[in-house]
Formats: structure tokens, sequence, C-alpha cells
């Protein structure tokens, strides 16, 4: 595919807000697949393009925790082998899909998202279960399948279904929940990534425009401490997730 000017523009643009939206408040992936498709691709080829960028983010982020001692391997890859096995399955579904039901799909996910947003379910899950300990193997398994499926078929938002489950299930305490849940999102992203290579629904230009824009709107936004940033971030984002999930679920004709 021959990239346009403006379309490289568009997706660099978008790779910058939802690079600072995912280090702020997370769920930036909604606005690059809505992106990538405003710039014509397909929704399958969106979905596909817009990993090559969330693996680059993801490998930046655990070099970073790398550096400064804050990543456990072994226990890492514990939980993130039925997360790749869940996230090939997913990937597989996927790609089959018809453009119309992946589009309720995502719809879907952003309404899951939204609820996230608006009543904080991140920090309740964290004050509730931080630190508690696991529950049993049998539970952690399916969860972290089921997170890997997700991730792999949408991946959009499964940062915090990640965090959910390493806290909620895993019991992790949060010092070692963001390195491992940026260990094994990358690592499912890449077998998800080949399933989307093979299928031919990777646009490699606008994979790597997005990657650069990914990488500098998340300096930008480490860069900001200020609290207010984060809350109007998340405002931001629950107007625009509200929007599409509209769009996407077809409520108002013609939208």
């Amino acid at each position: 595919m021959e990239a346009s000017l403006l379309q490289i523009t568009l997706i660099l643009i978008s790779g910058l807000v939802a690079g600072f939206v995912n280090a702020l408040a997370g769920g930036g992936s909604f606005l690059t697949l809505a992106a990538l498709e405003f710039a014509g691709l397909t929704a399958a080829s969106a979905n596909g393009t817009n990993r090559v960028a969330v693996l680059a983010q993801n490998i930046a982020a655990v070099a970073g925790f790398r550096s400064k001692g804050v990543f456990d391997h072994r226990m890492s890859m514990g939980y993130a082998l039925p997360s790749v096995f869940g996230s090939i399955l997913g990937a597989l579904v996927v790609v089959q899909l018809d453009e119309r039901i992946f589009h309720r799909a995502l719809a879907v996910a952003m309404l899951v998202m939204l609820v996230t947003l608006v009543f904080d379910v991140e920090k309740w899950i964290k004050d509730k279960r931080a630190g508690k300990g696991p529950v049993s193997p049998w539970i952690v398994i399916p969860v972290f399948f089921a997170v890997g499926f997700y991730g792999g078929a949408i991946q959009a938002g499964v940062g915090f279904f990640l965090i959910a489950a390493l806290v909620a299930i895993a019991g992790l305490d949060l010092v070692r929940t963001n390195g491992m849940k940026v260990f094994i999102a990358g690592l499912f992203t890449v077998v998800a990534l080949v399933v989307f290579i093979v299928q031919g629904q990777v646009v490699w230009l606008l994979g790597a425009v997005l990657s650069v824009g990914n990488a500098v709107g998340a300096w930008v936004a480490s860069r900001m401490a200020a609290s207010r940033g984060d809350r109007l971030v998340k405002g931001v984002l629950i107007v625009m997730l509200a929007v599409m999930a509209v769009r996407y679920l077809e409520i108002i004709p013609g939208f």
C-alpha cells in the first residue's frame, strides 16, 4: 500500500495521542484503530498494523523496567505462557471475522473500557487485592488464557485486564505489576503479529509511522507528573470512546 502524506500525518498524530494516553490512562489503541481505518485500511489490516506499534512500545517499556531492576523474568514467564496460547487463538479467530462483527466486538470493548474509567475500577482492584497472594492455578491459567485471547483478537485496552489479572488473580504487589504487564503483553503481541503477517494484514509503513508516534507521545507523557493531566486525558478518552462505540454499534443511522 502506498501512503499519502495526509495518511502518514494522520497516523503520526494518532500515534502521538495514543502514546500519550497510554502512558497516563490507557486505551490509546482504540484511537489508533479508528485512525488507521479512517486512513483507508480495512478493520483487519488496522488491527494487524496497530500491533507493530504496540510491540515497539512494549519492548521499550520492558527495557525501561529492566534498567530499574523492577522485573521478575521467571515469574513473568509463568503468567505469560497461557496468555501466549490464548493470543494465538484470539488472533486466528479475529482474522476470520466479518468487519461488521469485529466493529461490534470493538464497541463492546470500548464500553467495558468506559466503565473502568468512569468508576475507576482499576484503583478499586489495586486497593482491595494488592499483595494478598495468588489464588489457585486452576483459576490463574484460564484467566490469563482469556486475557491473551482478548489481546490477540482486539488488544485495545488489554493493559487494564492484565493489571486486573496480575493484582486481583495472581495477587502481585503493585511494584511488580507494571513491569510484568508490559512483558506479558509484549510476548503475546509477538505471536499475534505473526498471525497477522501471515494473513497479509500488516501495512509496515503505517505501522512504523505509528510506532514513532507512540514512542514520542509516551515520552512526552512520562515527563508530565501533574495529576491534572491524567484527569484531562481520562475525560477526553471517555468522550471519544462513547462517540466511537455509538458509531460502531450503528446506533445513529448514517453516523
